[in-house]
């Protein structure tokens, strides 16, 4: 009966002992124990058994058994899908966007989150692109009610981004707070009496940190919506850097660099110092859900201790580890996005550094850059990085060599990838790029400096021709030469 008992050589099993035991094996092993008879290829192919293997390696997490006709299909249709993005980010096949502003306006800073592209101007100006329908109309985020009619608003300092909120600061002190799911008007705005140096926006949650003076302020809305002032801190120096840990329940707690004090801010321990030495700056930090990254930097009389990378966990407030060796200082660190116990860090001795935090050792440093890199971001094979020189380049990790590169004029500030699209930001250091003379508002000499946004997309479903005209498109089917299948803006060999 091949319902109730499957034969297991000598002995009768039934069907649900016989499933147990199949779900020990691997999706090679099922193949195999599928070509023995057909009572086993029906118990090899039990939607059970393939479910369980999707759930396990990733895929369609969402999903419930009773969603999918054939489970070993869904599986075998989504690693085929990811082996062919794995094989576009590699060759650079995919379809590229600028995503434009009107002209006379200069970028002033840029935050992605899955795909929603916020950037704020000199104008005053904060927009929003959602790169995840090629829909790259960008909405202007309304300003308070009655703001900047006496005259020019003031620039944009600080935008950040995530799930549900938008935040920007201006360079009078103002924070405007957008919900994305309510309109383009602001649910909240406050003023610092000064200016900001740094605003943090958690990936989940509604807490807004913001750092003025010698000041950081928390607010976050109640329970019936009304935003209040949660936490305010009082610092001793100017805050270089500042972070919310993800993944609190409670109270918000930020992690703030003051140049060389690394404070732990709880509103029930105001003044906790994680880490402070006397003359060793903080040049960057990072925060993930238990534990904070930075880099120190020392100087020419600390010959025996170079420039480093320290490691601490956020509950009991020690330091766990150190890595890196190197002169330069360490500009960009990313922790928060890397796989479990690895760490990625840029130099500005023009190195990538992936780290293995289990040993303290240094995995792999990747050299391409002419100046300092500005940014990076790393997952389980690939890593990007941007140089103040406008180079981003993609890396393999495990061969530890460079896939491709794409150049712009201004240095890189933000990077973000996710395993279908790249987002790139090249912010330049001159907000006020117009000389005197008859060039004043030439478009031409104004493009060259207003800085660029840069979408990518690798998916191949998404590369129908309602994104970029097909006209637009280079095929270069040949093998010789280099791969320039990215969808180039100029209108080339389709001619």
């Amino acid at each position: 009966n091949e319902i109730n008992e499957v034969p297991f050589f000598d002995v009768q099993l039934p069907y649900e002992l016989a499933l147990k035991i199949f779900q020990y094996l691997g999706r090679a092993e099922l193949g195999r124990c599928a070509q023995v008879s057909r009572t086993w290829k029906i118990l090899a192919e039990d939607e059970v058994l393939w479910y369980r293997l999707c759930q396990e390696e990733g895929y369609l997490l969402d999903m419930s058994i009773s969603d999918q006709s054939c489970w070993k299909v869904a599986l075998k249709n989504c690693r085929a899908r990811e082996r062919t993005l794995k094989y576009n980010w590699k060759n650079r096949i995919g379809a590229v966007s600028q995503l434009r502003y009107e002209l006379g306006k200069v970028l002033c800073d840029v935050h992605s989150w899955d795909g929603v592209v916020i950037a704020g101007y000199t104008s005053g100006e904060v927009r929003l692109w959602d790169t995840r329908t090629w829909d790259y109309t960008a909405p202007i985020l309304e300003a308070v009610p009655g703001a900047g009619e006496a005259g020019p608003r003031p620039h944009v300092s600080f935008v950040r981004i995530n799930s549900s909120l938008a935040v920007a600061a201006h360079e009078d002190g103002t924070v405007s707070v957008w919900n994305l799911l309510l309109g383009r008007g602001p649910i909240h705005h406050y003023q610092h009496n000064q200016r900001i140096q740094a605003l943090a926006l958690g990936p989940e949650g509604s807490a807004v940190a913001t750092a003025s003076g010698f000041e950081v302020k928390v607010e976050t809305p109640e329970d019936r919506g009304f935003w209040q002032t949660t936490a305010t801190f009082e610092i001793q120096k100017l805050v270089n850097f500042l972070n919310l840990v993800p993944d609190v329940t409670g109270s918000p707690v930020a992690v703030a660099a003051a140049e060389d004090i690394v404070y732990l801010l709880k509103a029930e321990d105001p003044g906790k110092i994680l880490h402070s030495v006397y003359g060793q700056p903080v040049t960057c930090l990072d925060v993930s859900a238990h534990e904070a990254a930075f880099g120190i930097k020392t100087f020419g009389w600390l010959l025996n201790e170079p420039n480093q990378i320290l490691l601490y966990n956020l509950e009991t407030n020690q330091c766990l580890t150190k890595v890196g060796n190197s002169i330069g200082d360490f500009t960009c660190v990313n922790l928060h996005d890397s796989p479990p116990h690895m760490l990625v860090a840029g130099n500005k001795d023009r190195k990538v550094r992936v780290f293995d935090l289990r040993g303290g050792q240094s995995v792999c440093s990747l050299y391409a850059h002419q100046l300092g890199v500005s940014a990076v971001q790393m997952d389980d094979w690939k890593i990007v990085s941007g140089g103040e020189e406008g180079l981003v380049c993609v890396w393999d990790q495990r061969m530890g060599t460079k896939l491709w590169e794409m150049h712009a004029r201004h240095p890189v500030r933000h990077v973000w990838f996710n395993s279908h699209s790249l987002i790139t930001a090249n912010i330049p250091e001159e907000r006020n790029p117009r000389g005197s003379g008859s060039a004043d508002d030439d478009p031409a000499v104004h493009r060259k400096y207003r800085g660029i946004i840069y979408s990518y997309e690798f998916s191949g479903e998404q590369l129908a021709g309602d994104s970029v005209l097909p006209i637009c498109r280079s095929s270069y089917d040949e093998l010789t030469g280099y791969n320039y299948n990215i969808g180039l803006a100029m209108p080339y060999d389709s001619i």
